[in-house]
């Protein structure tokens, strides 16, 4: 086998593997109830509660990524390496290197798959609109569609589980989104009493460019709990993407604030510049999960520049292939007989 075959049969074992996982199900339930939640949740501010939801629901979803990525990964690395499963593949012709990134393809499908969901959900919420008064009437196309889209793929899912002994999880989630999605295009032709609208009045598409920048924070999740796992359990790992997660999006508070004092104050002597190289050098290292939030953007409703996609896009590719090599190196010698 080529490296190419080599490198896409272990992305498609490992997406397989990855969705057929309950912790998969789980944490997209889990999710869709929160989502769901911080609807009426966010009935309660003194202004606008519908920026309220937006952030309160892309935030649950961003977190949602962050905690599966780090179930996920352990699961298809640590589990292997500790089960000694791993030896089957590495004893064959296929490099290390090969094995990390095929992991990190099937790892990263699978979450995208997840993530597509959440966003589905979430828009499909945010659609519906937090109601302001008592007199707002409920979107009920939102709910007579989402609601009718949920019980169709779990009849799919239990339908292919018994009869087929298929993944009740996998094919649940796999049916899940294509009706979510028929359902969000087809709320999009009606308002709350049923009325035909236009196509455009309920499209968000600075919501949509919103979750579009945030798919790629989680491939950069995705790298770190890959490289996480080369050396560490589960436990460990979930600590670490949760920490990194939470200093990226401090990261321009913390060190961009700092780093801007002290090249204005710093004099000029060795230990000063090298203070000043040290706080770069870590906010460089550090991926700023700052730029996939958007938060003000989308709460002040402005548009989101084609050009900071453009940049994004590119900073996200830049960190991914940092962390894999990172994984890479950490892996290459890894006892794993």
């Amino acid at each position: 086998m080529s490296i190419i075959e080599q490198l896409l049969a272990i992305a498609r074992n490992t997406l397989l593997e990855s969705i057929r996982q309950p912790i998969v199900l789980i944490v997209c339930l889990a999710s869709t109830l929160l989502v769901v939640l911080s609807n009426p949740l966010s009935g309660w501010t003194m202004q606008d509660d519908q920026r309220m939801f937006v952030d309160i629901g892309r935030s649950t979803v961003f977190l949602s990524t962050a905690v599966l990525a780090s179930f996920i990964a352990t699961s298809v690395i640590a589990r292997e390496i500790e089960n000694r499963t791993v030896l089957t593949v590495v004893s064959k012709p296929v490099a290390r290197p090969v094995f990390v990134v095929g992991k990190f393809l099937g790892v990263s499908g699978a979450m995208l798959i997840a993530f597509t969901y959440l966003a589905i959900v979430f828009m499909l919420v945010e659609m519906h609109g937090t109601l302001q008064t008592a007199r707002d009437p409920l979107h009920m196309p939102v709910i007579v569609f989402g609601v009718t889209a949920l019980i169709a793929a779990f009849g799919v899912g239990t339908w292919i589980n018994y009869f087929y002994g298929r993944s009740f999880a996998a094919w649940w989630l796999l049916s899940a989104i294509p009706l979510l999605g028929l359902a969000y295009v087809g709320a999009l032709f009606f308002d709350a009493e049923w009325n035909a609208v236009e196509l455009g009045k309920q499209f968000e598409p600075e919501i949509w460019k919103g979750l579009f920048v945030i798919s790629l924070a989680t491939l950069v999740l995705n790298s770190i709990a890959i490289a996480a796992s080369t050396r560490l359990g589960q436990v460990l790992t979930l600590v670490i993407v949760i920490g990194v997660f939470v200093l990226g999006l401090l990261s321009d508070w913390m060190l961009g604030r700092t780093l801007t004092a002290a090249a204005a104050e710093a004099p000029e002597t060795l230990g000063a510049q090298a203070w000043v190289w040290g706080l770069t050098t870590t906010r460089a290292a550090l991926p700023n999960f700052q730029l996939f939030w958007l938060s003000d953007a989308l709460t002040q409703k402005r548009a989101i520049p084609t050009e900071y996609i453009g940049f994004v896009v590119p900073y996200a590719l830049a960190m991914v292939t940092a962390l894999l090599a990172l994984a890479t190196a950490l892996f290459q010698r890894r006892e794993v007989g």
